[in-house]
């Protein structure tokens, strides 16, 4: 299967080894990844923000892009969301059928990884090894727009020499969707203090994730406060096998 790869801006500008590392699975799994380089981003910032004249040109560029694309794939699952949840809003916005048209024909072939490899390719065990104690942060979109329930769970129960420990309160937020956090500080860093107290409770030594936004935020904090505890988007680990550790 050809598999097109949109990395998002975030995770291109601040991640690149989560692209990588989704790269390394797929093709440990058999599959051929393409990456576009036309692509820009989904557009989500702009559209939160009120920018949407921007936004509904990144629709477009995003469209143009993925049109004939087979399947796509992208470790992010705010970025998802944007596309599933506002994209249809927004060519309804404009009033334009035909985009209304290409948008539904191209939703049924964006996934989210952890969709990706469980609901498309039928996986949990990609071969991966990876030797720490885990715990794992659920996005709050990942949660509630994607409902991707156990999917990241069952990926990580799965990898060789992985010792998963659940999150308390692994349903809240940690605080930082996207301005959010810029706009609203004070309650931002409250309810990161609160989602600190649950990984460092777990005694584990990485906190893993679907989002880099969210593992951004969260390692961030941890590193301020150097209790050693690392965070490691979803992928990191999957690409890792016994070889590479």
């Amino acid at each position: 299967m050809v598999i097109s790869l949109f990395i998002t801006c975030y995770n291109d500008a601040l991640f690149p080894q989560t692209g990588q590392a989704v790269v390394t699975v797929l093709e440990r799994l058999g599959h051929t990844v393409e990456f576009r380089a036309a692509q820009t981003c989904c557009g989500q910032m702009h559209y939160n923000t009120g920018y949407r004249h921007d936004s509904y040109t990144l629709l477009r560029q995003f469209l143009e892009v993925f049109a004939d694309a087979e399947v796509i794939v992208c470790p992010s699952s705010s970025c998802v969301a944007m596309i599933r949840d506002h994209y249809p809003k927004m060519a309804e916005q404009l009033n334009d059928p035909a985009l209304q048209a290409r948008v539904a024909a191209i939703l049924p072939r964006i996934f989210e990884f952890s969709e990706l490899l469980t609901d498309k390719l039928g996986l949990t065990d990609v071969g991966a090894f990876y030797p720490h104690s885990v715990t794992l942060h659920a996005s709050c979109h990942g949660l509630r727009s994607l409902h991707l329930g156990s999917k990241p769970a069952d990926l990580l129960k799965q990898v060789k020499g992985l010792t998963l420990i659940e999150l308390p309160d692994a349903d809240q937020c940690c605080g930082f969707g996207g301005t959010f956090a810029v706009k609203n500080p004070d309650v931002s860093a409250a309810m990161l203090s609160d989602k600190l107290q649950c990984v460092l409770g777990t005694n584990a030594e990485a906190c893993a994730g679907a989002d880099n936004s969210c593992l951004m935020h969260i390692g961030g904090a941890l590193s301020r406060q150097r209790t050693g505890v690392r965070t490691v988007h979803l992928a990191e680990i999957l690409a890792s096998t016994e070889k590479s550790s």
